[in-house]
């Protein structure tokens, strides 16, 4: 090799020099082109080039998408946790709303209704019988509670009368029951008529106006209120209490007599407070 250098050096050292001079010219003459073996150069780079870019964008991409993802996520939670927020804040409104409007019932019940002796009771249980239509409430003999007391929702109407006393607690038919029974009167025409519970009413959460006034042309709507009739001389419950409200007019089995089915004005299955009645004046 060193032999062959020293014979060829100068052969070398000629060529070299030819080449670098047929590239100047050649770079001269087109004119910003690359020279062959520049665009040799470039053409075998390129690939690489592309592919490494490629592969840099690539991993960008995989970057941006893992960053943008993971701030949804953030702000997912974010919206999540602030509707839940605003979900409490609602239902808190709502339950400040619903004492607000018991409590201006409750003051507009006791002005309405002074010269009733209520008791306040809360509703404990419910009969589960198929044969009754009962209530049990919190308020007993301890606190002048007695069997045949009216008991009445907040907004005076009827909900039923006390059938059974203990020390803290009483159990009520309710106005459905078929072992109520009591005078009526017909608002609108102030006949007098008699509220009776039906075992098939009972189950449809109505009762029936009997002994209707001969000549009475009822109305559906038309509200039905206590009388307050009297036994052995004493009011055994006050009256002008709203009992219900006539639904439709039906016969009897017979078809000799009508009956009404009446609606309770008490929201009997949603019922939690009522208010015994303990004693009230009597209005001639």
């Amino acid at each position: 090799m060193k032999d062959f250098l020293k014979q060829n050096g100068i052969l070398i050292l000629i060529i070299a020099l030819l080449l670098a001079l047929i590239t100047a010219v050649m770079s001269l003459l087109l004119g910003g082109i690359a020279n062959p073996f520049a665009n040799l150069a470039g053409v075998v780079a390129t690939p690489f080039r592309n592919g490494i870019h490629a592969v840099v964008e690539w991993t960008e991409g995989l970057y941006s998408d893992a960053f943008e993802r993971e701030q949804m996520a953030q702000e997912l939670e974010a919206l999540r946790q602030e509707n839940a927020q605003l979900r409490a804040q609602a239902r808190e409104g709502e339950a400040a709303s619903r004492e607000n409007e018991r409590l201006r019932d409750l003051l507009e019940f006791q002005q309405k209704h002074s010269w009733l002796d209520k008791e306040p009771a809360t509703v404990t249980a419910r009969g589960s019988s198929n044969w009754a239509s009962t209530l049990t409430v919190s308020k007993g003999s301890a606190s002048g509670v007695e069997a045949g007391n009216c008991v009445i929702d907040q907004y005076g109407n009827l909900v039923g009368v006390i059938s059974e006393v203990g020390l803290n607690w009483s159990t009520l038919i309710t106005v459905v029951d078929v072992d109520l029974e009591m005078g009526a009167l017909i608002a609108r025409t102030d006949g007098a008529a008699i509220l009776e519970g039906d075992f098939a009413l009972m189950g449809q959460g109505r009762l029936k106006l009997t002994y209707l006034p001969e000549g009475t042309q009822l109305l559906a709507g038309d509200a039905i209120l206590t009388s307050g009739l009297r036994s052995g001389g004493t009011a055994t419950y006050p009256s002008g209490l709203v009992v219900g409200y006539v639904e439709q007019i039906r016969s009897d089995d017979s078809g000799m007599s009508d009956y009404a089915v009446l609606t309770p004005a008490a929201a009997l299955d949603s019922l939690e407070q009522v208010f015994i009645i303990k004693d009230f004046e009597v209005t001639e």
